[in-house]
């Protein structure tokens, strides 16, 4: 069915890097960029919950890289110092965390599906699990993603780049910020409100927060989206002192939708961060991804949603469907969609996956930043 007609609002938020769950997704790819840096076949499913003074660290991994449970507490800190939280007063700082290892090796069964799909008589890598995965893209931004989940995302860095230059001296790590957009006729019109939730130092007032916010955070973030009659609201819950994980448990994955497109399309539940590209999960969605700008890079249509669905050990899809919502020519879409393979070891060949790249696409989404294969 057509949106174009469509008048609508639509929100989507963002969060920093120090957000505990952040915190926990660039721990699990810290972790895999280190096991498939050396051992590019590393099958690796980390997870990690962070909360007060400790860190827990849990999953599958069979690697040849050989990493000791000492270089696992390493990346850990390392890590936790580099987002910026460095604080002994806090419960919650690098050289203070106590690190818990319960990472084991991957199931044989699921290993041995993995590398040798029972679908093939040629030997195929399986997929590392069933499951269905999303692809989206949009015309309505240069970056091809919904105008709500870029600007979103322009503002949380823009909170992590001014408080590590020192453009304000009482911002902290952890922090979130909203957007909303109005629609109309199905593409964007105006900004209509804006949010942050920054933490920052106990001796700074919420109006010099809002004032800063309005005055120099926003108007960088939104540029051209900048207008007179936007709604600016800084930190509706009063004081952000405590925060990060010292304040609230983190866990991977629970941030999938601000990882994808913000809402504005669909998302098959899986997570991607600490996963190897084996897993379906996260290297189907990223060739999804790839194939829907495609499809929008091309002039096919200006929206496009690419749907994959696998079985385990199975290398050929179980199904790949494409949705346009009336903005162009469906089927030309899915004849070049069609001309795609999906296969997970194609897709790994494909966009070059089987190296060290996953700490870099952890924070501020996993689309719509240069250099990532899948927005080439």
């Amino acid at each position: 069915m057509s949106t174009e007609s469509l008048d609508f609002l639509l929100t989507s938020e963002s969060v920093t890097e120090g957000h505990p769950d952040k915190v926990c997704d660039l721990i699990a790819d810290a972790v895999l960029d280190a096991n498939i840096g050396p051992d590019p076949n590393a099958r690796v499913a980390c997870e990690v919950l962070c909360k007060g003074g400790r860190v827990v660290l849990a999953g599958e991994i069979t690697s040849k890289a050989g990493l000791k449970k000492a270089s696992y507490e390493e990346i850990v800190r390392e890590v936790i110092d580099g987002v910026g939280y460095v604080d002994p007063a806090e419960p919650f700082h690098a050289t203070g965390v106590k690190i818990l290892n319960f990472l084991s090796r991957q199931s044989k069964e699921i290993g041995g599906a993995v590398t040798k799909a029972t679908d093939a008589k040629k030997k195929d890598q399986g997929a590392g699990d069933q499951g269905i995965m999303f692809g989206y893209a949009t015309d309505e931004t240069p970056e091809l993603l919904p105008l709500p989940i870029v600007l979103a995302h322009r503002l949380t860095r823009g909170l992590a780049e001014a408080r590590r230059a020192g453009e304000v001296a009482w911002l902290r790590p952890d922090g979130k910020s909203q957007v909303t957009v109005a629609y109309e006729g199905g593409r964007p019109a105006h900004v209509e409100t804006v949010l942050i939730s920054t933490q920052h130092r106990a001796d700074v007032t919420r109006e010099e927060i809002a004032e800063w916010f309005r005055a120099n955070l926003a108007p960088k973030a939104l540029g051209g989206w900048m207008r007179d009659g936007i709604r600016f609201v800084a930190n509706p819950s009063g004081s952000f002192i405590l925060g990060g994980p010292s304040a609230d448990a983190g866990v991977t994955g629970r941030k999938i939708i601000v990882d994808s497109y913000g809402g504005a399309a669909r998302h098959g539940g899986g997570a991607w961060s600490g996963k190897d590209p084996s897993k379906v999960d996260r290297s189907g969605a990223y060739f999804c991804r790839w194939a829907a700008r495609q499809v929008v890079k091309q002039g096919i249509a200006r929206r496009a949603e690419i749907q994959v669905s696998y079985a385990i050990g199975e290398a050929k899809p179980m199904s790949v469907a494409v949705e346009t919502f009336g903005t162009g020519d469906a089927k030309a879409a899915v004849a070049l969609i069609s001309s795609f393979d999906f296969r997970p070891a194609a897709i790994c060949e494909q966009l070059n996956l089987r190296r060290p790249i996953y700490r870099s696409t952890t924070n501020y989404g996993h689309f719509g930043k240069p250099g990532l294969p899948w927005e080439e």
